[in-house]
């Protein structure tokens, strides 16, 4: 009776594999003048490869996870890394602004320090507005450039959005003091003198990703005046990583059933756009809308990193990020009249901005609810919100129309709200087809209380408007994004690479 060793050698050993391997290993090993008596045999290959094969296994099933777990804690810490990069970054413009102002203390002359920032802000969101607020922090008065359409145009092509669009988001952001239109995208030497004169700036600043054109720095004339400060980029969002998202809502594997529920129709919640204070998608016969294809909430697929589309977001949003947006927030005076007005406020534009200065004309306090991201998918559907709740709400923070943020609110407007926050009035947008059963019973207390006002909405511009025109680009947008993106990833993995940040004002 065999042993079960003695038949695992004998079954091995007779297979043509391991007599065809034996035999060419030994005819090197007589190359090698390797003596008769010690070449290997058919019961030592199997054994050393059996020992071998068993060995590897157990190496994979004790410690083949551990390098993955390490990977992961590696990531938590670079993560972890960044926000005190960030906080640091806050803390040493904190340090340079009170260092300005000792000085204008010792100075005889008590003038304002003013900062100049330029760009295109085309698709402007919250990372636009961090950037003002981060430059006004190294002055005291803030004067936006906003490049016009042709220079744009000129130098890579026509924006999205148009001069008074572009405009108007600028002008309602609560960081900027003025804005000068019509400024070139390429900032000359000559213009920097027109800008140092004409509005009396003391430095100008821009982010500390380089700004090379035509292989020169365009700030270089600023910086040789000793006029020039640099401000950190905010990670984790970009007007590529925005439109990125867009675009997506436009991909023919999408599902193209969401076309209905985009334009508002089919009724129920999911088609419910009642209201056009927050300038959501409504029900509308819009012919260019027609190319857009959305895919349901219903096919989230986590690892393909699909549906709700501010999901993807990469934007770490801190306690001290939303303080220093909050800044300044005071609570109601008694006898103030307070309004109220909510909504999803999703990829918050200049229709938001214009709806939100008619509203803060009609009291003294005005309070922003925004819905939180189920409840707006809930009713709009698709890929909806495309920015996530914290991405809203610095969106509604950064707007000098509003006084406070109510943060994930309520869908129903209940009395106790009211008396909590003291609302003498809730107003939203004029309607836009069907008054829905969702619509009556959302605002039916202030109705009853009969402090519920509907005003006309001052613009025609929706989220829509924007897609339509992502729509008829997306190939050359899609091409500029990869780029983009590429380019992207280069500078921030070479930013943390170097394992030093710049904040000597440079830029480099």
């Amino acid at each position: 009776v065999l042993s079960i060793r003695e038949y695992f050698l004998l079954t091995l050993t007779a297979t043509p594999f391991v007599q065809h391997s034996v035999t060419k290993i030994n005819i090197l090993l007589r190359w090698a003048t390797v003596p008769e008596k010690s070449l290997l045999t058919n019961e030592e290959f199997v054994l050393s490869s059996t020992a071998v094969i068993v060995t590897l296994i157990g190496y994979y099933v004790l410690f083949g996870k551990r390098h993955g777990r390490k990977r992961e804690v590696l990531l938590e810490e670079l993560r972890l890394a960044q926000r005190q990069v960030h906080s640091l970054e806050e803390k040493l413009l904190i340090s340079k602004r009170e260092d300005m102002s000792s000085k204008r203390k010792h100075n005889s002359s008590s003038r304002e320090i003013r900062i100049f920032m330029d760009g295109a802000f085309d698709v402007m969101h919250y990372g636009h507005m961090n950037a003002f607020r981060l430059g006004r922090t190294l002055g005291t008065y803030l004067i936006v450039g906003v490049n016009s359409d042709e220079s744009i145009t000129r130098c890579k092509g026509p924006p999205l959005m148009n001069d008074e669009e572009r405009l108007t988001m600028v002008e309602g952001c609560k960081f900027v003091d003025k804005v000068v239109p019509n400024c070139p995208y390429i900032m000359t030497s000559e213009y920097l003198d027109y800008i140092f004169n004409t509005y009396d700036v003391d430095y100008v600043v821009h982010g500390d990703d380089p700004c090379i054109v035509d292989g020169k720095d365009v700030y270089e004339s600023a910086k040789r005046l000793g006029k020039y400060r640099s401000i950190p980029r905010t990670e984790g969002v970009s007007t590529t990583d925005i439109v990125g998202r867009m675009l997506l809502m436009t991909k023919e594997h999408h599902l193209r059933g969401g076309a209905e529920m985009i334009n508002g129709g089919g009724g129920g919640e999911r088609g419910d756009s009642d209201d056009a204070s927050d300038n959501e998608i409504h029900n509308e016969s819009n012919k260019e809308d027609d190319t857009v294809s959305v895919m349901t909430a219903s096919n989230f697929n986590e690892e393909e990193d699909t549906g709700v589309l501010g999901h993807r977001s990469k934007f770490l949003t801190t306690s001290m990020m939303l303080r220093l947006f909050t800044a300044g927030v005071k609570h109601p005076e008694d006898g103030m009249k307070v309004i109220y007005v909510d909504g999803a406020w999703d990829m918050f534009h200049c229709g938001h901005v214009e709806f939100l200065k008619k509203v803060s004309e009609r009291g003294d306090y005005v309070i922003v609810g925004i819905h939180g991201d189920t409840a707006v998918n809930k009713r709009c559907g698709a890929n909806f919100p495309l920015m996530n709740l914290h991405e809203r709400v610095l969106s509604v923070l950064g707007c000098k129309y509003m006084n406070d943020v109510l943060i994930d609110a309520p869908m129903k407007i209940t009395p106790d709200m009211i008396a909590s926050l003291k609302i003498t009035e809730v107003v939203h947008g004029t309607e836009n087809g069907e008054t829905s059963i969702n619509f009556d019973d959302r605002y039916r207390y202030p109705k009853e209380m009969g402090i519920c006002t509907a005003i006309e909405s001052p613009s025609e511009f929706k989220l829509n408007n924007i897609l339509s025109r992502i729509s008829k680009k997306q190939a050359e947008l899609q091409s500029k994004i990869d780029r983009k993106q590429k380019a992207e990833r280069e500078w921030f993995d070479n930013k943390y690479q170097n394992g030093q940040k710049s904040s000597n004002g440079t830029g480099k």
